[in-house]
């Protein structure tokens, strides 16, 4: 089977009835699966197939969406470029992945010819949405080729993705993600989100997590409605007009919900999950969101190389008829799948006991093949079978997977360990906080010692002092900051992902830090 497969099966269901629909066009199954098989037999007729890559380069775009699956339609692997990358970081991803086909909007035909004299692999270019100079538009080019079923079969084994990380540590790697760990994570989202006819907001770019969670409303013959961008009035009036049933976001730009004047003035009655992950989030900002969006909210924890480890769901984030406790609300949520095995590891890789931290390992078929061209770095993560997440948690009494920190980004102050996550969630209880980092800096006597950057919601204003006291009152002298800078705003990869580390090396030049 094939990630395709999920198109086909929505098509089987109601050909006729809304696929994709993005302003005021709607696509239906039929038309869509057409795109895709004349995408898929165009590449095939050139010359391309099992083994070869093929990237996409557009905003949220219906036709841009049929191209992923007409790459992977034919067998090949799709290469997500993210529109809000640099050009230098696309050009990595071009060449680093031996792509050889690029599907792009025009507005992005500047740079695409810029870096083409730079990568002899790619041969075919096609635009999206109209002809730009050699290369030809989607729509002339696709004409030529049938829309019949591509007679090729695609094992469960291929590689459907070759993604990027998020690049917070600077590491650049490719992760091979096959057909087979997509059912993995299509049957995780099945068994989570229980929603017969669901109809999918898709306002967070489509070529990370929220590409993934398509395919499960695809399955199911849902509706597909796509923002370019999450601007945050277009999607609560999206959600509304559209009643839309589920979306993901991440926690920064449910932030950004969360502060708008109107955003209790919609309604949000068809809302069943609101999905959030990719970074932690605020325990008080969850309560808010639970407040204003009702008990919608659905937490999912899983990362680049390993598709959904654990879950939490809306009916988790409320106990006894009330919301959570805070111990829960911070929590992750627990293993979602029965045929995903989860476990703290610690430095030996042995299994280490509830409520103690190691960390985060995943065996499963949701697990990457392997990074692309990195066999040491595939060596160095996955162990006896064992993925290792790169995050420190714990399991509590209840289950459930608290994520202490990244292994990266613990502090280490005159031996004690100190996880930022457990700090940045104190300085996040103040409601004029929009969100914080927390690093290690050097320290003559302490080795290193914990400083807090903050950026403040609009209009809002807060003192160190304020900060660091109350940290004190809650975790101890030893984890409150010493330092308190604060920020207009904090630097944030393509993905809204907050960049430690160039936080971290202002202080660090010249020194080295132990990771």
């Amino acid at each position: 089977m094939a990630v395709t497969d999920y198109l086909e099966r929505g098509a089987l269901i109601e050909p006729d009835g809304p696929c994709l629909l993005m302003g005021e066009r709607c696509y239906t199954y039929r038309e869509v699966s057409s795109l895709v098989c004349r995408v898929a037999n165009g590449l095939l007729a050139a010359g391309y197939g099992l083994g070869r890559h093929a990237a996409v380069l557009c905003a949220n775009d219906p036709h841009g969406y049929a191209c992923t699956l007409g790459i992977m339609r034919a067998g090949m692997t799709y290469v997500p470029l993210d529109f809000r990358n640099s050009s230098a970081d696309n050009e990595r991803i071009l060449d680093f992945s031996d792509s050889e086909v690029l599907f792009y909007q025009s507005g992005f035909h500047e740079q695409v010819e810029a870096l083409r004299p730079r990568l002899p692999k790619l041969r075919l270019l096609v635009c999206i949405d109209r002809r730009m100079g050699e290369a030809p538009g989607l729509q002339e080019w696709a004409a030529a080729f049938a829309e019949s079923e591509p007679r090729v079969q695609v094992p469960a084994e291929a590689i459907a993705w070759l993604q990027a990380g998020s690049g917070t540590t600077g590491d650049f790697r490719m992760a091979m993600m096959s057909h087979r760990a997509y059912h993995a994570f299509v049957a995780f989202q099945q068994i989570w989100l229980p929603d017969p006819a669901p109809v999918m907001l898709v306002a967070a770019p489509i070529t990370h997590a929220a590409g993934g969670l398509s395919y499960q409303v695809l399955a199911r013959g849902g509706r597909l409605v796509l923002l370019e961008r999450p601007d945050p009035q277009a999607v609560l009036r999206a959600i509304e007009e559209h009643r839309i049933t589920q979306v993901f976001l991440p926690p920064t730009v449910i932030y950004r919900l969360l502060e708008q004047p109107n955003v209790r003035e919609f309604d949000y009655g068809s809302l069943e999950y609101l999905i959030y992950s990719a970074a932690p989030m605020s325990v008080e900002k969850l309560k808010l969101a639970l407040e204003v969006f009702g008990p919608v909210m659905a937490q999912a924890y899983g990362q680049t190389e390993v598709l959904g480890i654990a879950n939490m769901t809306p009916a988790e984030h409320h106990a006894g008829g009330k919301v959570a406790p805070d111990a829960r609300l911070s929590a992750c949520g627990r293993p979602g799948l029965p045929f995903c095995k989860v476990a703290i590891m610690g430095e030996g890789n042995e299994p280490l006991p509830r409520g103690e931290a190691g960390e985060i390992c995943v065996r499963g078929d949701q697990v990457m093949s392997g990074y692309y061209k990195n066999p040491i770095a595939t060596r160095a993560t996955i162990i006896d079978g064992w993925a290792h997440t790169g995050d420190i948690g714990f399991f509590d009494e209840e289950g459930y997977l608290h994520i202490v920190d990244r292994k990266k980004d613990m502090v280490i102050s005159g031996g004690f360990n100190v996880y930022p996550a457990e700090v940045e969630q104190v300085i996040a209880s103040f409601d004029a906080v929009r969100e914080c980092a927390v690093i290690g800096v050097p320290d003559a006597e302490w080795g290193e010692v914990v400083k807090a950057v903050v950026e403040l919601s609009p209009g809002r204003t807060l003192s160190a002092q304020e900060i660091i006291a109350r940290c004190r009152e809650r975790l101890g002298s030893v984890k409150a900051p010493k330092s308190v800078d604060f920020v207009v705003e904090l630097p944030r990869n393509v993905r809204g992902k907050v960049l430690k580390r160039v936080l971290r090396d202002e202080y660090w030049k010249g020194r080295q830090r132990r990771v």
